[in-house]
């Protein structure tokens, strides 16, 4: 254990969150995704619900403010408008952190590929259905 960084954040995915350069992208997933099949590089936090790996993640990594959508969160079927209580979870969780970063809904034809693009995906033991979330790593300015 170290200081200050959440335990949940496993060696593995400590590694992976520093080897992302700035716009890859880190996608957490729930525990029906098909994280295996479509995953570039694979993270299990299993036993771990979505909110807590999102909150220690979003602890350490800068969210690109180069961009004007760096936060994506999965749709329930094909309603963009649609809040399932996890997507509430997710807003209320980003809002903490990025209070000026929009999270924006993608419908499954435009979240899916965006995952298989990804640096990295988290696979969690979250059971809520569409329980996903897509990050864009930012910079850390120099004299921060």
């Amino acid at each position: 254990m170290l200081r200050g960084i959440d335990p949940i954040l496993s060696p593995e995915l400590l590694s992976a969150l520093r080897a992302m350069g700035h716009g890859d992208e880190i996608a957490l997933v729930d525990g029906n995704y098909p994280g295996q099949e479509h995953a570039r590089r694979l993270v299990r936090l299993d036993g771990h619900h979505l909110i807590p790996v999102l909150d220690a993640i979003l602890s350490l990594l800068p969210i690109d403010d180069f961009v004007p959508e760096a936060i994506f969160r999965a749709t329930a079927k094909q309603d963009k408008e649609a809040l399932d209580p996890v997507h509430r979870d997710i807003l209320e969780c980003c809002r903490r952190h990025e209070p000026d970063q929009p999270v924006v809904p993608l419908l499954g034809a435009d979240f899916y590929p965006r995952v298989k693009a990804a640096h990295t995906v988290v696979q969690t033991s979250e059971p809520r259905l569409y329980g996903n979330v897509i990050l864009r790593k930012g910079v850390i300015r120099p004299g921060r």
